[in-house]
């Protein structure tokens, strides 16, 4: 018998205990029949000043996530989705593949995972060569982002990395200090702009973004539960976030 009211699918979804964009976010863009039950996994906002203190907050949020995974699971969903990507970029595409069968073992099955929602979404639009990224990191986690994706055949013209204070600090970037971002890592002839790090809160303004820049400008939550969606055979056609949602 299926879920009253989330008939389709329900989603499980796992963010940090600081993260306040995921879930609404994801909730905006989800369609009838779909429901999202998020789990916390719970750390510090952690004040990050430099390397050594970004590395101190991965650290933590990859210790606080499998115990978030075995509390989602408790709802019996049909499918879970990662809300958040920089852990997903680290050590390229042996570390990321390493790391989804380590969270799909301990979920019992199939998990949305950021990075390959990327890679699906560029798939998507083609002749995509050279990326310009956004990202709320420190320069080692831009570094993490600029070698995921170079091994994945791609060259990554500029990174624009806002090396945000904290977690939380994250959520509070301005949407014109976003735009003036996504200015920024649109130099030098670009074919896509992405957006990394999901407490940036960019959806909105990545679909509003295509119009000045007439180019794919891909937001890591749009593309990851995208990818949730059309892996679950729901292939819904969603406006206001760009033209992933809308077109493919």
């Amino acid at each position: 018998m299926a879920d009253t009211l989330g008939y389709r699918r329900v989603f499980g979804v796992v963010a940090p205990s600081t993260n306040t964009v995921v879930q609404p976010e994801m909730d905006a863009m989800r369609p009838a029949g779909v429901t999202n039950h998020f789990s916390r996994a719970v750390i510090p906002d952690i004040k990050v000043t430099d390397d050594a203190s970004f590395r101190r907050m991965t650290a933590a949020i990859g210790a606080a996530l499998l115990p978030a995974v075995d509390a989602v699971v408790t709802c019996k969903p049909d499918y879970v989705v990662l809300g958040l990507s920089g852990e997903t970029f680290a050590d390229g595409l042996k570390g990321a593949a390493r790391m989804k069968r380590t969270f799909e073992r301990r979920a019992g099955m199939a998990v949305a995972f950021p990075s390959d929602a990327c890679r699906a979404a560029l798939k998507r639009y083609g002749r995509i060569r050279r990326l310009g990224i956004v990202t709320p990191y420190m320069p080692a986690g831009d570094a993490q982002v600029r070698a995921f994706f170079t091994e994945c055949g791609f060259e990554v013209v500029h990174v624009k990395g806002l090396k945000c204070g904290s977690p939380t600090q994250i959520a509070r970037v301005s949407e014109r200090d976003l735009r003036d971002a996504v200015l920024a890592a649109d130099r030098g002839k670009v074919d896509a702009i992405l957006q990394v790090g999901t407490n940036l809160p960019m959806a909105r303004l990545a679909g509003i973004a295509e119009f000045w820049l007439d180019k794919p400008v891909l937001a890591i939550n749009t593309m990851t539960y995208w990818h949730a969606l059309r892996q679950n055979g729901i292939a819904d056609r969603i406006q206001g976030f760009g033209s992933l949602l809308a077109e493919h």
